[in-house]
């Protein structure tokens, strides 16, 4: 089961059942903070009191552990403000995420069982995964190679335009929202930079 604070993408976390997904999402305010913060947004508050405004009901995306439920509120249109809030949240977690794997050996721990991506196929497996995102709107990208930052950027410039629009829309038939794929691609980032660091 995940939470997601539905005014800061990228925060979001899972656990077996909603009091302890709820109690997973208290723990990382100060972690997801920092990583606004780096990026420029405006972070949650100190004192944060959670209100389940919405449940959805997961999928086998969401058994396979990934956030794949669009909320209601994310079908609605975004006034420009909320729009340029948005993408501003997304752009910090790419921030965290770069500054993540600029400070990260490229060997990581591995898993009790002796899992687990290294650094550079973690980038590659998140640069595939955003590849995925822009076609659900309407954008088409190759995957960028890990080391080519012109093509990185070329890609998240695209992804942003489309998430940065004030209207909700379907680009495509199956795509997603923008608000939600805003919160699925910063989610993404940032559990990765996260496992990058607890593993460095």
């Amino acid at each position: 089961m995940f939470a997601s604070a539905l005014d800061f993408h990228g925060w979001c976390r899972s656990a077996k059942d909603e009091d302890a997904a709820l109690q997973a999402l208290l723990e990382y305010r100060g972690r997801y903070a920092d990583a606004l913060g780096r990026g420029g947004a405006t972070a949650p508050p100190g004192r944060v009191e959670l209100r389940v405004v919405e449940r959805l009901t997961g999928s086998a995306t969401t058994d396979f552990g990934a956030p794949g439920a669009t909320a209601s509120i994310e079908r609605e249109p975004m006034s420009p403000n909320r729009a340029r809030t948005l993408l501003t949240q997304l752009r910090a977690c790419w921030a965290w995420l770069d500054d993540v794997v600029a400070r990260s050996p490229a060997e990581l721990h591995k898993g009790r069982r002796g899992g687990g991506r290294d650094r550079n196929e973690m980038v590659d497996h998140v640069l595939g995964a955003e590849c995925v995102y822009a076609r659900k709107l309407g954008a088409r990208h190759r995957q960028p190679a890990i080391d080519d930052r012109s093509a990185i950027d070329a890609l998240r410039h695209d992804l942003g335009v489309v998430i940065g629009l004030p209207a909700n829309r379907l680009a495509v038939e199956r795509g997603w929202y923008p608000r939600y794929a805003a919160r699925r691609t910063a989610w993404h980032a940032l559990d990765h930079a996260w496992e990058m660091e607890d593993r460095s």
